[in-house]
């Protein structure tokens, strides 16, 4: 009977701890269960606040040189550019600070080499341009856009497109930048400046002879000037004719069969390494015959900034230096 009683006592003992390991298991397993639960719950309120909290925070839409509506932050403090000009219109309206990146070409103002480089123009680096975490990235021509558009809005970033092809767009364009810093006062007055200035180049060079110019772009392949570019605009109000005005495209390569037949009357070369005398194809003309050959820097007659006004200033005077004396 003893051995009874022993041996019942074991069973129960046992089937007791059966028991409360199969507790403790299911407990184990609950508790993880749950642990779950509330991490996918806080985690999908997290998302769910954050896109509440991007979707509520103030914003604004401003229209870029495409037509398209372009959605960007009440207060834009992190910026990339991905042009020269755009960098010194950033700095013309005094938000310079507020640039992260810029590419390896913007050499001006001086304080825009402080800034991180993201690679050049046309080949920036998307990956570094993420990295800087802007909240808009501006670019100066059309053509950049497509390859990098889609990644960047992905990462809840602005594009921003300017494509000036004159004066007045260029006018524009720096309104433009201004707004989108909060800057608009500091724009209108930079916009005030140039026009004042421009204005006394027409009134001096309005009663003198047109002169009929050829810019020169590079010397070989020949590139110039055409309908589309801001340039043509700037050499007729500088009191000349770009003798390439009515070629299409912005800036065209000309085959020396059609330079031939221009007989420019000045030739104005864009002073770069590549660029240091006309072509040969005009070494018959009046141009060369008279010493009507003229070096403006590359960096300023190239870019859509407000030292273009430099520019035209430097022409005006090439072509008239009678009505600046």
């Amino acid at each position: 009977m003893a051995g009874l009683f022993i041996l019942e006592k074991t069973i129960q003992k046992q089937v007791f701890l059966a028991s409360l390991r199969l507790c403790v298991k299911i407990f184990a397993k609950s508790f993880a269960f749950s642990c779950i639960l509330i991490f996918v719950f806080l985690f999908t309120n997290c998302r769910n606040e954050a896109a509440y909290s991007e979707a509520a925070a103030p914003s604004r839409e401003i229209t870029d040189d495409l037509g398209r509506r372009v959605r960007l932050p009440e207060n834009v403090t992190r910026a990339v550019s991905l042009a020269p000009n755009l960098t010194e219109i950033t700095f013309a309206v005094d938000a310079g600070s507020n640039l992260v990146g810029r590419t390896s070409y913007d050499n001006f103002p001086p304080e825009a080499q402080q800034i991180q480089t993201v690679g050049d123009t046309l080949n920036p680096n998307i990956e570094n341009i993420i990295a800087l975490k802007p909240q808009i990235v501006l670019v100066s021509t059309a053509s950049q856009i497509e390859t990098f558009t889609k990644q960047l809005e992905a990462q809840n970033i602005a594009v921003f497109v300017t494509n000036p092809n004159s004066l007045d767009d260029i006018y524009k364009s720096i309104y433009q930048i201004g707004e989108i810093f909060g800057y608009s006062e500091k724009a209108r007055e930079v916009v005030i400046a140039l026009r004042k200035r421009v204005a006394d180049v027409e009134a001096r060079t309005n009663t003198a002879k047109n002169v009929k110019v050829f810019l020169q772009i590079s010397k070989e392949p020949l590139f110039t000037i055409g309908k589309d570019s801001f340039l043509t605009d700037l050499i007729n109000r500088a009191g000349g004719i770009s003798v390439t005005a009515n070629i299409p495209t912005a800036y065209p390569k000309l085959s020396k069969e059609t330079a031939l037949a221009l007989s420019p009357e000045a030739i104005i070369l864009s002073d770069s390494e590549d660029n240091l005398e006309p072509n040969d194809v005009f070494k018959n003309s009046s141009a060369l015959k008279n010493g009507k050959v003229f070096k403006i820097n590359a960096d300023i007659i190239s870019r859509p900034a407000p030292r273009i006004v430099d520019a035209l200033e430097q022409i005006a005077r090439t072509l008239h230096p009678e009505s600046f004396q």
